[in-house]
């Protein structure tokens, strides 16, 4: 991790660089006080297109002790690039989890900054993971189908001293629940219809 230190006053106001840093607090109060409200299940619906193209649609979710609808639905696409015999119309799946893990710190380093009232100039978030195809193509029972490993780089740029900003993006790792589901095994079921 790559951290800097910028001189430059504080602002006064609140929310902290777009975080919405009352709510934050508003929220923790309320899921402390009614530990039900924290019980989530988020969705995606996908189906497939054409080749190794597929869509999801992510809408509604339950969570906070009711259904709840964003009033908008998110429609993400996924393929492979022509090397893997897709036609490269969007990310594929493996991409996408590095997107979610870095979108996930990232987002928690915002939060707990803005709750320690640091003010951030830059988060960057770097992230490569190595697979061996052997796996997924079924030629080696001694390959792992997923990553082998995953490496993120994250530069910090903010008001607060360098070992403040590790800190920071410490308790977000420790926090997050992408590195968590990356991390520790998360049972999956399977229903075929």
């Amino acid at each position: 991790m790559t951290t800097q230190t910028m001189e430059k006053p504080r602002k006064a106001t609140s929310p902290h660089h777009g975080v919405k840093t009352p709510e934050l607090f508003a929220t923790i109060g309320a899921v402390a006080g009614q530990p039900e409200l924290a019980r989530f299940t988020w969705r995606a619906k996908s189906h497939w297109v054409l080749g190794t193209h597929m869509q999801s649609q992510i809408g509604g979710y339950f969570g906070a002790g009711a259904e709840q609808s964003r009033g908008k639905t998110f429609t993400v696409d996924a393929d492979h690039p022509a090397v893997l015999c897709g036609d490269d119309a969007a990310p594929t799946p493996v991409e996408f989890v590095l997107h979610a893990l870095a979108a996930c710190l990232t987002a928690g380093i915002a939060n707990i900054a803005a709750a320690r009232g640091v003010e951030l100039d830059e988060v960057t978030a770097v992230v490569e993971g190595d697979m061996d195809l052997r796996g997924i193509l079924g030629l080696s029972d001694e390959v792992r189908n997923g990553y082998e490993g995953i490496r993120i780089r994250i530069t910090v740029q903010g008001d607060a001293p360098p070992e403040k900003l590790r800190q920071i993006v410490e308790q977000s790792r420790a926090r997050s629940a992408v590195y968590d589901i990356l991390t520790n095994r998360t049972p999956v079921s399977i229903e075929v219809m």
